[in-house]
């Protein structure tokens, strides 16, 4: 008797370790829908052009959300340019797995960097953390992770074709990210195209590995194979 009533009081009150569960997951979805919607706001009007109230409105939130969530709409603007980065390289990264050349992963890495302004939206964040270091920890970390996966994946497509590459995985991966915010935004300052923003990488980039024999006939090995099966 005494049992049910304990199970009847903890049915009544909710599991409190679900709740929390359930108030995590809540506030995740809307920090979430937040940077959704202000990211787009932010790309096209700026910081300063941006109101919190029109970030809220697009998100169908209150605008005391987004301050109890990022504090300042400066916070939130540095947290949007940091994830559309992190996306960035992701996509970049997805683009270039089926190229079959040194010359053709870093053409494809190139012209997918320069076909967003996430790079440039970024920078913008990094001038602000100049005068905001409260918000440089973020950027800190995003660069971090930005290198650090950059490098897996080459050393991940090196390995995989055979190529003999000319800088270790981690200088590639940071020279290739300086190469891209220098460039873009020089770019972006003289109104030049996506296209040439690529080629101008290209040409500051150089070669960045080698075929090897090894990787060439790893290929004739894979198109036999395949033959084969077919």
């Amino acid at each position: 008797m005494a049992e049910k009533s304990v199970h009847e009081a903890v049915e009544a009150a909710g599991d409190p370790k679900h709740a929390a569960r359930a108030t995590r997951s809540a506030g995740r979805k809307m920090r979430s829908l937040l940077l959704d919607a202000a990211s787009p706001l932010f790309r096209e009007r700026g910081l300063s052009g941006t109101a919190i109230t029109d970030i809220a409105a697009a998100a169908d939130a209150f605008p005391s959300q987004i301050t109890y969530y990022f504090r300042t709409k400066e916070a939130l603007f540095v947290e949007c340019a940091c994830r559309d980065l992190l996306y960035l390289a992701r996509e970049t990264e997805q683009a270039a797995l089926q190229a079959r050349t040194p010359r053709d992963y870093t053409h494809a890495l190139a012209q997918t960097v320069t076909a967003s302004d996430s790079v440039a939206f970024f920078a913008e964040a990094l001038t602000l953390t100049r005068r905001r270091q409260d918000l440089a920890p973020l950027v800190e970390r995003t660069i971090e992770r930005l290198h650090g996966e950059g490098a897996r994946a080459y050393a991940s497509q090196v390995a995989r074709h055979g190529w003999r590459s000319l800088r270790a995985p981690d200088e590639s991966s940071r020279r290739f990210w300086a190469v891209a915010i220098g460039v873009i935004l020089e770019g972006y300052a003289m109104g030049r195209s996506p296209e040439a923003l690529s080629a101008e990488m290209l040409r500051v980039l150089g070669e960045q590995a080698k075929s090897t024999d090894t990787a060439r006939l790893r290929l004739v090995d894979d198109a036999s194979h395949s033959n084969e099966e077919g």
